[in-house]
């Protein structure tokens, strides 16, 4: 008896040994709380840090291959909602899975933590989580009540398809806790897809563009702004068109703490104008 506790106790300690990430957020969580080591396989668009893109792809995003998973032998496997078929079928086969979320800034917290108490490493996860809430706090009384509006992707033709951060994405929190709104309002739980009368309509004060594939298709910020500039809205009267071109943008995990950190700067920038 005595012994079997004390193989139990080292399943907790230890934990899982062959962890496979099935997003890139997922991906950077991990390594940023010291579990890098345990991953034996991640997507195709997990590049950061620099030892992930050496690491075993099994298919990307929304299409990971269950065979693939399966030859890397993984004890756990962390998705995100979006996989529920998959882990579904993992879960049959014997193999443990997690499922988290990361589409608002509580999601967020709540994953990295639960992440944090899987690779036992809650004091890391305090630690990342704690940088966060202080990057969140610095956004604080620097503008208020301006309306602001995140755009996802490269665009320099505004007439139609323009994917907006809605409410139900952290970019919304981020904005009500810095004392602003979102120019967008809509109580639709779908991706808020635009046109340009839409996005007149919204006349934001404030626009960021998130871009992080600017350079490789070939943009230049200003390339992107310039559109922009054209419309009747307050933010293009005041120059208030700013691009997020780092390749974080858009990825909750982590490095939430940059984007805050680009965040407070675009804020600060308005400011003077």
């Amino acid at each position: 008896m005595k012994l079997i506790l004390i193989l139990l106790l080292s399943l907790n300690l230890f934990g899982y040994e062959r962890i496979i990430a099935l997003s890139p957020s997922i991906n950077e969580i991990i390594y940023a709380l010291d579990g890098g080591g345990k991953i034996v396989g991640n997507t195709e668009y997990s590049t950061f840090p620099a030892q992930a893109i050496n690491k075993p792809k099994v298919g990307g995003y929304f299409s990971p291959s269950l065979e693939k998973i399966l030859s890397l032998k993984p004890d756990l496997v962390i998705m995100q909602t979006n996989n529920q078929e998959i882990a579904t079928k993992l879960e049959r086969l014997g193999i443990k899975t997690k499922i988290i979320k990361l589409k608002t800034l509580k999601d967020i917290t709540t994953s990295i933590k639960d992440i944090g108490d899987i690779l036992n490493q809650t004091s890391k996860a305090k630690a990342i989580l704690d940088t966060i809430q202080m990057k969140l706090n610095d956004t604080q009384n620097i503008q208020k009540n301006k309306k602001i509006l995140f755009v996802i992707g490269q665009h320099t033709n505004l007439e139609k398809r323009i994917f907006v951060a809605g409410q139900n994405l952290y970019f919304d929190d981020i904005i009500t806790i810095s004392g602003n709104k979102n120019a967008f309002q809509s109580t639709r739980v779908g991706q808020p897809v635009l046109n340009m009368e839409n996005i007149i309509a919204t006349n934001p004060d404030i626009v960021i563009l998130l871009a992080p594939l600017m350079a490789k298709e070939g943009f230049t910020k200003q390339d992107l702004i310039n559109p922009w500039l054209k419309l009747p809205i307050n933010a293009s009267k005041n120059g208030n068109i700013f691009v997020e071109e780092r390749e974080y943008a858009g990825i909750p995990s982590d490095r939430l703490s940059l984007f805050l950190e680009d965040f407070k700067g675009f804020l600060q920038n308005a400011k003077t104008k």
